[in-house]
């Protein structure tokens, strides 16, 4: 009979998970697409504001559009970087519904821990992806047009453009990850501040060539994400500092 109500019991907190679990999935996507409806009627701007750090760099005198060599290219490539900026913008909101759901089963340790964590992660993203877009890009652009012979025009398509720049944004957004992942890789245990010094030279190397496979083929970008990658580094190995793990206390 005891063991007959325990797998109730279990069955019914299942279903209770699985149920919260559906809540904030649907409150998570609702939040996606109120934003989303909301920018599509500027996906135009929105679009050639993106456009801006290669159009700012075309040499005087030619056009400054691009050439949509499939026919629905530059009506889906504005309304997909509205998706994606839909994503971006409510990736606070999508993660608030994730931590929500986890939240109650962590210790209190664990969640004086995991919010600073996940405000560092957020604030970070932004700052690779802002940082892409006011240096790199720019860089690139201008790299490009400055080697590039004068017979050949640069007017890609919208939607190569937005697949580079959208490749561009998410190795720098993930990459400027680094120092959060440093940090939980020490209040783990799989490493320790110590240790990641010791491996800085590893380290170094590692980036480069991290920044060689997920960038374009072009020195610039990569240059652009491994210098910025070797300082997140250092700051990952002063924060693991300043965060050694201790002993788990027993009870929530």
């Amino acid at each position: 009979m005891n063991r007959e109500f325990g797998g109730q019991e279990a069955e019914s907190s299942l279903m209770e998970h699985l149920l919260e679990l559906r809540t904030r999935l649907m409150r998570g996507l609702a939040g996606t697409g109120v934003i989303l409806l909301a920018l599509l009627p500027f996906v135009r701007q929105l679009y050639d504001r993106l456009a801006q750090p290669l159009i700012s760099q075309l040499p005087a005198g030619q056009a400054t559009q691009m050439i949509a060599s499939d026919p629905t290219s530059g009506f889906f490539a504005p309304i997909k970087l509205a998706f994606f900026l839909a994503l971006f913008l409510s990736s606070p909101w999508l993660l608030y519904q994730a931590w929500s759901f986890v939240a109650p089963g962590l210790y209190k340790h664990e969640k004086r821990l995991a919010v600073p964590l996940l405000v560092s992660s957020i604030a970070l993203f932004y700052a690779g992806c802002a940082f892409a877009y006011f240096l790199v890009l720019p860089s690139v652009f201008h790299a490009l047009t400055v080697f590039t012979p004068d017979i050949v025009t640069l007017a890609p398509d919208p939607a190569k453009y937005l697949d580079f720049v959208m490749v561009i944004f998410l190795a720098f957004g993930v990459s400027f990850e680094l120092p959060v992942a440093l940090v939980i890789m020490v209040l783990l245990g799989w490493v320790t501040p110590q240790q990641l010094r010791e491996g800085r030279g590893y380290a170094i190397v590692g980036v480069f060539v991290v920044a060689a496979l997920i960038t374009p083929p072009d020195v610039v970008s990569q240059l652009m994400l491994a210098i910025p990658m070797c300082l997140l580094y250092e700051l990952g190995i002063i924060a693991a500092g300043w965060l050694k793990p201790r002993p788990h206390p027993h009870s929530p």
